[in-house]
C-alpha cells in the first residue's frame, strides 16, 4: 500500500507492506520506499487565503514522480491526505482536480482532529519502553500544530489542531535575516496564546512523555546531537532536554539563512522556516512543563499507512 501526506511545507510518500495480522500489535511496517520533497504548497496562504499557482505546480511535479513509483512498486491501495494549507485555501478545488488528474485518486482534506489522530497512531507504535504514558504527541507542521494526548492501550483521549506552523509563523512574523528581537517576541506571543488554548483542551501538562514529530523537531534534535549528517536512525526516539532545545532555538533565530543552510543536517527547503518551528517546540515545552522531548521519525505518514490495514 502507499500513503501520501501533503502538508503546508512538504509532500511525502511511504510505500510499505503491512505486518502479518498474527505478528502482534507492535509489529512494524515493512518500508519499501520513503520519499520527501519540499514544495511549500502553503506559500502565502495565511496572507492571501489561496493556494499559489506555482505552489500547486511544484506539488504536481512531485506527485507525478510519486505516482510513477507507486505504479512501479505495485501498491494495491493508495491514500493521500492533505492537511492545513488545503483546509484554509479558497481555491482548494483547483488542488483536488490536479491530484485526481495526476494520481488517479482524490485527496482527503482531513480535519485538524483527524490529522492529530493519524499523527498519534503513527507516533506511538514502537515507542521504547522508557517512554512512559500518557503521551503528549505534537506534530509541528508548516501551517498548523496538532496536539494529542493518549496511551497505546487507551488510544486518543483528546486532540486539537491550532494554526501555528513553521511556515505560517515565519510569514506572519519573522521577516528579518536574522529576525529582530521584536519579531521574535511577536511570534512567541502568538505561539504562546495558541499553545495555551491547546493545553486548555488537551491535558498535555498531565503527560509523562512529550513526543515530537515532523521536520522541525527532527532537525532540532539532529542539531542538538551534533550530527554531521541527517541520520534518521540516530534521530528516531532520541531524547533531548529542554535546555538543549532552548539553546538550539536561540542559535537558529540568531543565525542568517545562509548560516542555517551551512548546517550539515539542514534540508535546504527548511532553512528559512526552521527558527519558527524550533520556537514552537520550545514554547510547547515551557507551557506544558515538560523537561524533554522524544523525537519520532514515524508520524502522520505512518498513521495514514496503518489506516489502510
Amino acid at each position: 500500500m502507499a500513503a501520501i501526506d501533503c502538508g503546508t511545507n512538504s509532500i511525502r510518500l511511504l510505500v510499505a507492506d503491512l505486518p502479518d495480522p498474527d505478528a502482534g500489535p507492535e509489529a512494524p511496517l515493512a518500508d519499501v520506499s520513503r520519499r520527501m520533497e519540499i514544495v511549500r504548497l502553503g506559500q502565502g496562504v495565511d496572507r492571501t487565503g489561496r493556494l499559489a499557482p506555482e505552489a500547486i505546480e511544484r506539488t504536481r511535479v512531485a506527485l507525478a514522480s510519486y505516482a510513477g513509483e507507486i505504479e512501479k512498486l505495485g501498491a494495491e491501495r493508495v491514500r493521500m491526505v492533505a492537511t492545513s494549507a488545503t483546509r484554509d485555501a479558497a481555491n482548494a478545488e483547483d488542488f483536488r482536480t490536479m491530484v485526481r488528474q495526476t494520481l488517479g485518486v482524490a485527496p482527503e482534506v482531513v480535519t485538524g482532529d483527524e490529522e492529530a489522530r493519524l499523527s498519534f497512531t503513527g507516533a506511538v507504535r514502537g515507542l521504547p519502553a522508557g517512554a512512559e504514558p500518557p503521551y503528549l504527541v505534537v506534530d509541528i507542521g508548516g501551517g498548523s500544530t496538532e496536539f494529542v494526548v493518549g496511551t497505546r492501550d487507551g488510544g486518543v483521549q483528546a486532540a486539537l489542531s491550532v494554526d501555528i506552523g513553521c511556515v505560517r509563523m515565519t510569514e506572519r512574523h519573522l521577516h528579518g535575516d536574522p529576525p529582530g528581537l521584536d519579531e521574535i517576541a511577536a511570534a512567541r506571543a502568538d505561539i504562546t496564546v495558541a499553545v495555551d488554548r491547546a493545553l486548555a483542551v488537551v491535558p498535555g501538562r498531565e503527560a509523562a512523555t512529550l513526543v515530537g514529530l515532523a521536520g522541525s523537531v527532527t532537525t532540532v534534535v539532529a542539531i542538538a546531537q551534533g550530527l554531521r549528517a541527517y541520520d534518521p536512525a540516530r534521530i528516531h526516539h532520541a531524547r533531548v532536554s529542554y535546555e538543549a532545545v532552548a539553546e538550539v532555538t536561540a542559535d537558529l533565530l540568531g543565525n542568517t539563512r545562509e548560516q542555517r543552510l551551512a548546517m550539515p543536517v539542514m534540508h535546504p527547503g527548511r532553512a528559512d522556516v526552521i527558527g519558527a518551528g524550533a520556537l514552537v517546540l520550545r514554547v510547547i515545552m515551557e507551557r506544558a512543563g515538560l523537561p524533554s522531548v522524544v523525537a519520532s521519525e514515524h508520524d502522520i505518514l505512518d498513521g495514514i499507512a496503518w489506516s489502510l490495514q
